[in-house]
């Protein structure tokens, strides 16, 4: 184990979430701390920022202004997609990664994302250690999307499902106020993994959410979904859904997919959104009431003014935690974390093979899912409802809330 001394660097990529700073902030204020990093840097756009030699000096910033991250939605250093080609096909992406960090003496790297994030650190990696560059990569989990493997949940899950659990209660209470019949059909992110949208049944839970809930890990059928609809409409009227944009049918395809050509990512992964619409409309076209689509959107990843105490914290103790790792050595892992208990609520941080984080998803276990969109077992409940406890709120200025207002000087480039 050699006693590196040298800079650190953190990068974000990915879609943001609610506490992704928080990581942030716990990477920046423990870099700073420690003896053997001399520099501590932002990647501005994560891996791109690195190409491109754009970095902010954190060693400027306000600890104040650093410590209020921990309430700040979004990613404040900047996110990116940007996959890195196979170094065995192309490695001109990689030999100019090691050209940047020999040149700026980065010899700590973290990098903030999920499961394509992990990927990117894992050949990062590998790459520099085929190249005989010492520097211990490290990944900080983030992704609302909860998919992230061998860990037993990622932080920016649990303030999403705190969202989209009140959202679906109060949109329950809008839902019920007019007497004509009505249905509401709300679309929640999860491409693949429903974990998310399984976060609805929370509402439900508490006797004020949705009738239907549909998940991806579960083949969605048309005509199972109208049958269902139509049962619920009689008997109460009134009906309230949620459904995954990921949702497919038994052959694989999305059902927004089925209607409409969808563009891809950079990582080759379909850009959904629209099945609440979809799916509307072909309601209408059998059915003639009210029916309204919704979608959450980017608020579902942004809402830091409904963020989970314990999500907040427990991201940014996975800053802190990566860095002092990084710094006794540790390379090529992820902090992760492992449930002890549900009640009393307790986990051990653990430090997991990049290896095993990088492309690999966590999906809801189809025994706590319902058949027909029948909801979520109590399994799911007593998953869930630990996570999204406490409040953790930017403080109020003028009635609105104060985030971060980093100065964000960039570094000069050698």
């Amino acid at each position: 184990m050699k006693d590196l001394k040298g800079a650190a660097l953190l990068g974000q990529s990915g879609g943001p979430t609610s506490v992704i700073n928080s990581s942030a902030a716990g990477v920046f204020l423990e870099a700073l701390k420690q003896e053997n990093i001399t520099e501590v840097y932002g990647a501005i756009h994560g891996i791109k920022g690195v190409l491109n030699e754009d970095f902010y000096d954190m060693s400027k910033e306000d600890q104040e202004e650093l410590l209020r991250l921990k309430n700040t939605p979004s990613s404040a250093i900047g996110s990116v997609r940007y996959k890195l080609a196979d170094p065995k096909k192309d490695d001109s992406d990689y030999r100019r990664l090691l050209e940047v960090f020999k040149k700026y003496n980065i010899r700590y790297f973290f990098y903030n994302g999920g499961n394509d994030s992990m990927d990117t650190c894992n050949k990062i990696s590998k790459f520099f250690k085929k190249s005989g560059y010492d520097c211990n990569v490290m990944g900080v989990p983030k992704t609302i999307d909860n998919d992230l493997n061998v860990t037993d949940h990622s932080p920016g899950f649990a303030s999403a499902a705190k969202y989209v659990a009140t959202s679906f209660m109060e949109l329950y209470h809008d839902a019920t106020v007019y007497d004509i019949p009505q249905i509401t059909i709300v679309e929640v992110m999860g491409r693949n993994a429903g974990w998310l949208t399984a976060a609805s049944a929370l509402a439900t839970y508490k006797g004020q959410g949705p009738d239907l809930i549909y998940l991806p890990e579960v083949a969605f059928d048309v005509e199972e979904f109208f049958e269902d609809v139509e049962s619920i409409l009689k008997e109460k009227s009134k009906v309230l859904i949620a459904v995954s944009e990921g949702i497919k049918n038994d052959k694989g395809q999305y059902i927004a997919e089925t209607l409409q050509e969808l563009k891809t990512d950079a990582f080759g992964h379909a850009q959904l959104g629209g099945t609440a619409s979809v799916l509307a409309t072909e309601l209408s076209n059998r059915i003639n009431v009210k029916i309204r689509a919704i979608e959450f959107s980017l608020l579902q990843r942004s809402a830091a003014h409904l963020a989970s105490k314990v999500d907040v914290e427990e991201a940014f103790k996975a800053g802190q935690k990566a860095v002092k790792a990084a710094v006794r050595g540790t390379t090529d892992k992820m902090v992760g974390f492992e449930r002890v208990s549900s009640n009393p609520y307790k986990i051990k941080y653990k430090l997991i093979p990049l290896r095993k984080a990088a492309n690999e998803e966590q999906k809801v276990p189809l025994a706590w899912i319902k058949p027909r969109g029948r909801g979520l077992t109590q399994e799911f409940i007593d998953y869930a409802l630990p996570l999204i406890q406490g409040e953790s709120k930017a403080k109020l200025e003028d009635g609105l809330p104060r985030f971060a207002q980093l100065k964000k000087v960039r570094v000069v480039k050698k």
